[in-house]
């Protein structure tokens, strides 16, 4: 039977064609070996050939991980996917794939921390070098291009200040110097963005977050054009050995059924959230793209199509005080990462002085967040009066 063309996202993530190999199963099962055999040797011969297709050795090819892989690659609209064992092991095989000794990269300054050191420590050992950059314009970005410059690397929007950067305008200026652009789309999700549409080359998630949505797995995916992800295979992806697991492949498969949904709730918590903070005292600016009152919302609603429920906001509060507000709350846990079902707080003081707190919203109900919040003000003397 011919698979179905055009199909929505939130049909993507649910149809499964019927599969007689496996009697009909619904959910695609685990194929938990390491090593595939062939009835013959020149079968064996025509599959080495076709290496970067054929099942072979699970460090390449599975058929529980390429099922994953294929549903991440048609839910971004690119051609081919691969998955990791975390998030950092799809954002350093990414961009080994595309940059060599006495290289430049242009990384935008809001990125994910560890991938920052990354770039900026580990691959200086290399003869690479990196500048950092406000990208929120691309006259910086372009001001920081120097002969060298082989790859731009993207967040957008970032996951601690929320900025945006223009997505087309970085694939024009890539495109014009021969550089390659890689995106961390992991706040957006596959649901609210798809950079490849706008030009970008490389789309990194970690799949840690909303795609797990459970807070019970690490993982990550690159996906882009099929002549991009074959050269990855043949050097970064089969090299490193960075590979995920089958039985964690059939996991994210069960939390990426729900991803759909979850995002539209994720997307009313987060902005419900946001707006209450933005009426509090003593808060000084919310931090969400999706709110009228970011300054790049009108970019916001040109290249994505929804928000989440990451945010974040500056209060004129002293930070000691913050930290007795967020050992109040009872709802929120204290943790670094986000993407889960539960609700989340992080305090990270910033290189001025001055500090930033973090909100991840989970799937509680809204109004006890915010009663949980209220009366945590109240705890230290900043309630409503």
């Amino acid at each position: 039977m011919r698979e179905p063309v055009n199909l929505n996202k939130e049909t993507i993530v649910v149809h499964d064609p019927h599969d007689e190999r496996h009697y009909g199963a619904v959910s695609f099962p685990v194929y938990q070996n390491s090593l595939f055999t062939f009835k013959t040797h020149e079968e064996l011969e025509t599959a080495l050939a076709l290496e970067v297709s054929s099942m072979i050795y699970t460090r390449g090819n599975n058929p529980t991980v390429a099922m994953l892989e294929d549903k991440l690659a048609k839910l971004e609209g690119g051609e081919l996917a691969r998955c990791f064992a975390s998030g950092m092991a799809a954002i350093s095989t990414a961009i080994l794939s595309v940059i060599r000794s006495g290289d430049h990269i242009v990384c935008v300054d809001g990125a994910y921390g560890p991938a920052k050191k990354f770039m900026e420590q580990y691959l200086s050992k290399f003869n690479i070098e990196t500048s950092f950059v406000d990208g929120k314009d691309i006259a910086q970005i372009e001001a920081a291009v120097q002969e060298n410059t082989r790859l731009i690397y993207l967040e957008s929007p970032t996951s601690l200040t929320f900025e945006l950067q223009d997505l087309r305008e970085c694939a024009v200026l890539a495109a014009r110097i021969g550089a390659t652009t890689i995106i961390d789309n992991t706040w957006a999700t596959p649901m609210f963005q798809n950079p490849l549409q706008y030009g970008i080359d490389l789309v990194v998630h970690s799949m840690t977050k909303y795609i797990s949505g459970h807070s019970d797995l690490v993982g990550g995916v690159i996906i882009g054009s099929q002549k991009h992800m074959d050269e990855l295979f043949a050097s970064e992806f089969q090299l490193l050995g960075g590979i995920l697991h089958p039985q964690s492949a059939a996991i994210f498969m069960r939390g990426l059924r729900t991803l759909p949904l979850r995002m539209q709730k994720h997307e009313q918590n987060g902005l419900l959230i946001a707006g209450y903070l933005n009426t509090r005292p003593h808060i000084i600016r919310v931090n969400h793209p999706g709110l009228p009152d970011h300054p790049q919302h009108d970019l916001f609603k040109t290249q994505m199509l929804g928000s989440n429920s990451l945010l974040s906001f500056e209060t004129d509060i002293s930070m000691d005080n913050m930290r007795q507000w967020a050992n109040s709350l009872q709802l929120f846990r204290k943790g670094i990462s986000w993407g889960g079902y539960e609700s989340l707080i992080y305090m990270k003081e910033l290189s001025d002085g001055k500090f930033i707190v973090r909100l991840y919203i989970g799937l509680e109900e809204p109004d006890d967040l915010i009663r949980d919040m209220e009366q945590a003000f109240d705890s230290i003397g900043c309630g409503i009066k």
